[in-house]
């Protein structure tokens, strides 16, 4: 006998809010281009566990069509006391169906009708014809539909705990069938809906009333043979109510769905499509699970020539070829090279490694500056030929780099993706030839390597011109030969240079934070009155909440939650809360960056490498990995503290470090030219302290408090990144009508910052991009988009990638400005690293006055704006000292 079907139906609309919430880490999950992800990412594990543990053979995920329904109609403050979606949800919204559809299910809604109504007729549907059907859902209104063929799961906490409802679990909890619990709140009524009931009727009362009179109905047929009391009076008097709220309560069943049951069969994933979704998403775990590998089209493509050599002459080198050095590690300063290949439009040439290394003919012409080289990603190119003993100079094209400027999205390191972009389709994906994950290997035939390597260099001579057409286009020349290309050559040198990390102090700091762990647990034992697992949330949470009595905030499937947010909350009234964050946070400290960076130390050369990534963000914003040195948390003592090892490479030498002063804000000021910033940042006012004036109504100076200038801050850069009422809300822990009052109150005060949002937003419309003032263009398609979330996401992304795009340029430009400076008065000093919107370098102690006044005199007058740059620079025996 065949298994029997079953049908899984999920509350879309109510599983989305929840998953939203249920995972509130709104700064720690956003995508490359400021998409917030946290309900797409919550809401992508519950699906993958439902259909883990599930398999349903069918199954829909319903949503709400909107505010308005035949509900409304009927009773016009139907959920009318709802707050409006917070934005950081609401931009997320249009991909939930996107995921859907991609894990092989279907979504639906309906106009006029809510996802319950759908979910009640579909379930009712599979019933009749034989189905098991289990519900997936946060709202407790669809228990009703339990039935002997029908569970309904509710989500207990966020969406990672469901409690399963049958009519037995509903008879042995409440007393009372299913069905009855349309009567029960029609008369407790549902706050959550906005509709009333009957006074003064809650819940239990409403169970009561069920259980000796079955239903509304019968109970008003002899109401009036009930005693004299104040709930009969109620009773009496909001009967209309009553009957209307239980009609609210009453899930359609015959709703006009025009899915049939057959078209809800479960289909198979399309990995294409959930790869491009985990990639959009940056969900490197998610993307991790699949078992993705690309399509081999190979058999299709055109022959290639080339010619594979033992040995190089110079006759194999003519000006202006393309360069291309095969190495599959990430980290390439660790790896080793698999092949190289040359030509240019008429010759390909192959040669192993080996021949390369020992060949004078092609170290000359790599070094030689006249011969000009176009490659697929300059910075690595050059980083892996300098570990091979080579040098090389005259790169004038990066392939990789001109696509990234001319579409800023994250096309990662395989040249394929670029071409394919571009229409060229003649190359294989690295995944195909080497494998992937811990099946990666190069294959034992050299000559697919080869051929796969001679293709890589025809797609570069065939992507130039079509991309430096779109430079000229686009006026993205300059931004491109004068700013991106040089500084992928300088960070080429950043990288191989590389920081002195001291492991000892590591290893030292290691030992005191293990101490100072230890003095935590105790001060937690005392505080708590015994000692237990400090690392043990099961533990901990038994402490809290049973022996001490704290009050619980969230359940988990375990039993009581410990979660940050969780203790954030207790810790206003309870020290031990607090204790424990702190004891969180050290020991993340410990874990990740002292014993992490400890790793990352290159045995050969005493020094940490970690590599600057290009053509990741959609601002230009560069970013830092293997490891992330731009990521050390400074806010703890304890984490400053790390930056103690990372020292200068002499022993007598010093760490000079320069960091931009609000250098978004002024960009801000001098972008949208309001009066009131312009002028605080001549004047050299605390812009901070300036705001909370305006914003407050503050005339002294001195009445600016420390908290209240916090508050103007998080509006100062929270209007920079497009933050919400709801964000900001989160951010300050105040309400959302508080929130709003501080940004409106700013954009009262700030005129010129709301024309200017204003104005871009239009331009953006119009144009279909922004650009920053170097002319650096982040494209939105969605801002004329008829989907109000997407629209707003974009209408928020127009208004800060200019910003954030043109401070990313600034920084960019004295690095460039900084690297020509340095080398023209022939100085020893050199960049090291560059985080945010600071330089660090190192530096002998006889160069030290002269950068004193060179390196602020290069940072503050990179670009002329109509505010003044200002350049904070400080040294001393390390980065810690330096700042």
């Amino acid at each position: 006998m065949a298994d029997k079907k079953k049908l899984l139906l999920l509350d879309g609309s109510s599983l989305a809010f929840r998953s939203f919430y249920g995972l509130l880490d709104l700064n720690r999950f956003k995508n490359q281009n400021g998409l917030h992800t946290n309900a797409l990412y919550a809401f992508n594990r519950i699906l993958t566990r439902l259909f883990e543990v599930e398999q349903p053979t069918h199954m829909l995920v319903a949503f709400d069509a909107g505010k308005t329904t035949f509900r409304t109609e009927y009773f016009k403050e139907y959920k009318g006391g709802r707050q409006t979606m917070p934005s950081e949800l609401a931009e997320q919204w249009p991909y939930f169906s996107v995921l859907i559809e991609a894990m092989g299910s279907k979504t639906y809604e309906l106009p006029n009708y809510e996802a319950d109504d759908i979910i009640g007729t579909y379930a009712r549907m599979a019933e009749e014809q034989g189905f098991d059907v289990v519900i997936i859902t946060g709202d407790k209104d669809l228990t009703q539909l339990a039935t002997d063929q029908t569970r309904v799961d509710i989500t207990v906490k966020g969406v990672s705990e469901l409690k399963s409802y049958t009519p037995e679990s509903i008879r042995e909890e409440m007393g009372i069938e299913p069905l009855q619990i349309i009567d029960m709140k029609g008369l407790m009524g549902d706050s959550s809906d906005n509709y009333p009931g009957v006074t003064k009727v809650g819940e239990k009362t409403a169970l009561k009333l069920l259980k000796e009179y079955g239903s509304i109905e019968n109970l008003y047929e002899h109401v009036d043979e009930m005693k004299k009391s104040k709930m009969k009076e109620n009773l009496i008097n909001d009967k209309e109510l009553a009957f209307m709220s239980k009609k609210l309560a009453t899930i359609d069943l015959a709703t006009p769905v025009s899915y049939s049951l057959d078209e809800l069969i479960v289909t198979d994933e399309n990995k294409e499509e959930l790869v491009s979704f985990y990639r959009e998403m940056n969900f490197n775990t998610f993307l991790r699970d699949l078992d993705h590998t690309e399509e081999d089209v190979s058999d299709s493509f055109e022959k290639i020539t080339y010619t594979h050599l033992d040995e190089i002459t110079e006759a194999h080198f003519t000006n202006d070829m393309a360069l291309y050095v095969e190495m599959l590690e990430d980290n390439y300063h660790y790896g080793t090279i698999v092949s190289v290949a040359w030509g240019d439009a008429n010759t390909i040439y192959t040669a192993s490694p080996e021949t390369v290394k020992a060949s004078i003919p092609f170290k000359e012409w790599a070094a030689n500056e006249e011969m000009k080289k176009a490659v697929y990603d300059a910075k690595r190119t050059q980083v892996i030929l300098h570990y091979a003993g080579i040098t090389l100079n005259g790169i004038h094209f990066d392939t990789l780099l001109a696509s990234y400027i001319i579409n800023t999205k994250d096309t990662g390191r395989d040249i394929a993706a670029v071409a394919q972009e571009y229409g060229y389709t003649e190359v294989s994906y690295d995944e195909t030839v080497y494998g992937k994950g811990a099946k990666q290997a190069v294959p034992e035939d050299a000559d697919i390597v080869n051929e796969h390597l001679a293709r890589k260099i025809k797609a570069i001579q065939t992507l130039r011109p079509q991309l430096e057409a779109e430079f000229e286009k686009d006026n993205l020349t300059e931004l491109y030969y004068e700013i991106e290309l040089p500084l992928a050559l300088i960070l080429a040198e950043m990288e191989m240079t590389g920081i002195t990390v001291e492991p000892a102090r590591l290893e030292k700091m290691k030992v005191e934070f293990a101490a100072r762990l230890t003095e935590m647990e105790k001060g937690i034992y005392t505080e708590a009155g015994e000692e237990f697992n400090v690392n043990s949330p099961k533990q901990l949470s038994i402490i809290l909440f049973e022996k001490m009595g704290l009050p619980v905030i969230k359940k988990t499937k375990t039993g009581y939650s410990t979660a940050v947010d969780v203790l954030e909350k207790l810790s206003a009234t309870a020290p031990i809360a607090q204790m424990i964050l702190d004891y969180r946070q050290l020991a993340k400290l410990q874990s990740t960056y002292v014993e992490g960076l400890l790793k990352y130390i290159k045995p050969e050369t005493g020094k940490i490498h970690t590599i600057y990534t290009q053509t990741l963000t959609q601002t230009g914003r560069l970013s830092s990995n293997e490891p992330n040195l731009q990521n050390i948390p400074v806010r703890m003592e304890e984490g400053r503290k790390i930056r103690q090892a990372f020292v200068p490479s002499h022993p007598d030498w010093q760490i000079f470090a320069s960091d931009y002063s609000q250098i978004e804000l002024r960009v801000l000021a001098h972008i949208s030219e309001d009066a009131h910033m312009k002028e605080a940042f001549i004047e050299e006012q605390d812009i901070h302290t300036s705001t909370a004036m305006r914003v407050f109504g503050i005339e002294d100076e001195a009445e600016v408090t420390g908290n209240v200038r916090r508050q103007a801050k998080a509006v100062n850069f929270g209007i920079v990144y497009g933050i919400s009422d709801y964000g900001l809300s989160q951010n300050l822990g105040i309400s959302r009508p508080e929130a709003k009052t501080f940004i409106d109150t700013y954009f009262e005060k700030y005129p010129g910052i709301k024309q200017f949002m204003t104005d871009i937003v239009e331009e953006a419309k119009e144009k279909g991009f922004v650009e920053t003032l170097f002319h650096r263009r982040r494209y939105l398609p969605d801002i004329n988009s008829s989907n109000f979330n997407l629209r707003s996401f974009a209408e928020r992304t127009a208004i800060n990638s200019p910003i954030q795009g043109t401070a990313a340029d600034i920084l960019k430009i004295a690095m460039i400005r900084m690297n020509k400076a340095l080398k023209e008065k022939n100085m020893k000093t050199r960049m090291l690293l560059q985080v945010h919107d600071e330089l660090i370098f190192e530096c002998p102690p006889e160069e030290i006055e002269v950068l004193e006044k060179l390196v602020p005199e290069i940072m503050e007058n990179a670009v002329s704006l109509s505010v003044p740059l200002l350049v904070d620079s400080h040294y001393g025996n390390s980065w810690y000292e330096a700042k």
